[in-house]
């Protein structure tokens, strides 16, 4: 009775979300054509030029049409000291699966809004910003035909990736990044961010995430029902985070 009653508050943490985010959509005012949707910048970052030190910056935003229901898009923008130009990188199912400048650094994403999930400027950027570059050359699934939408390697993966790989971002992709969760090294067992936990990666479909980042997380189907204790919120499928904002900025990332 009590793995059943389990079961059936999992379900309901998952369909109900889910229902209200697809009521969200049915009665947002989205573009109604994606082609046409607004991509420009959404206002996040100044000129380049009139930034002279480095940055990095994580964004996500709501994914294209009906998928955005469910999950965004995450990609990683960096600038080195005294460049002029914002270099962004995107992980997308047309083309070269690892995408270079496609699109605004900044931009909306098919009209959608990007939110901001981690920032560094400065000193603390030009540290990161050779790792994050090693890391996406050596990402595995880089072959036209490795994306795949659900339950992954998809634009989530591979930004979890490198953060996975420069572990003194210190940030976490939202619960709705559909496919963070994959096992993009192989391994279903591997160390939370920080060493402070661990993560069962069960194919993408299924997990469990314990750690001082990433709070309390159940992978369902690629979704996550969790709890976050650092910034206090609920994750929720569809709905994303209700509580506080788990933005993290190098300055303060380790508090």
């Amino acid at each position: 009775m009590i793995l059943k009653a389990l079961a059936g508050a999992l379900v309901l943490l998952v369909a109900a979300p889910v229902a209200v985010s697809a009521a969200l959509y049915a009665f947002g005012d989205g573009p109604a054509d994606w082609r046409a949707a607004d991509r420009s910048s959404a206002g996040l970052l100044p000129p380049a030029e009139a930034k002279p030190e480095a940055v990095v910056r994580v964004f996500a935003a709501r994914t294209v049409r009906w998928r955005g229901i469910f999950a965004v898009h995450s990609w990683i923008v960096v600038k080195d000291a005294g460049a002029d130009a914002y270099e962004r990188w995107d992980y997308t199912a047309w083309g070269e699966p690892i995408r270079r400048n496609g699109f605004v650094a900044d931009g909306r994403w098919f009209g959608q809004t990007p939110e901001l999930v981690f920032a560094a400027d400065g000193p603390a950027a030009e540290r990161l910003i050779p790792q994050i570059r090693a890391a996406i050359d050596g990402y595995a699934h880089r072959t036209l035909g490795d994306y795949r939408a659900w339950p992954g390697p998809n634009s989530n993966t591979f930004v979890a990736a490198v953060l996975d790989a420069v572990p003194e971002i210190e940030a976490t992709l939202p619960p709705t990044a559909i496919g963070k969760d994959f096992p993009h090294d192989g391994r279903w067992l591997v160390p939370a961010a920080g060493g402070t936990g661990a993560k069962l990666r069960l194919g993408g479909y299924a997990g469990l995430n314990v750690g001082w980042l990433e709070g309390i997380e159940i992978v369902v189907l690629g979704s996550v029902v969790g709890l976050d204790l650092r910034r206090p919120a609920l994750k929720l499928p569809g709905l994303g985070r209700i509580g506080l904002s788990a933005t993290a900025f190098a300055a303060d990332a380790r508090n």
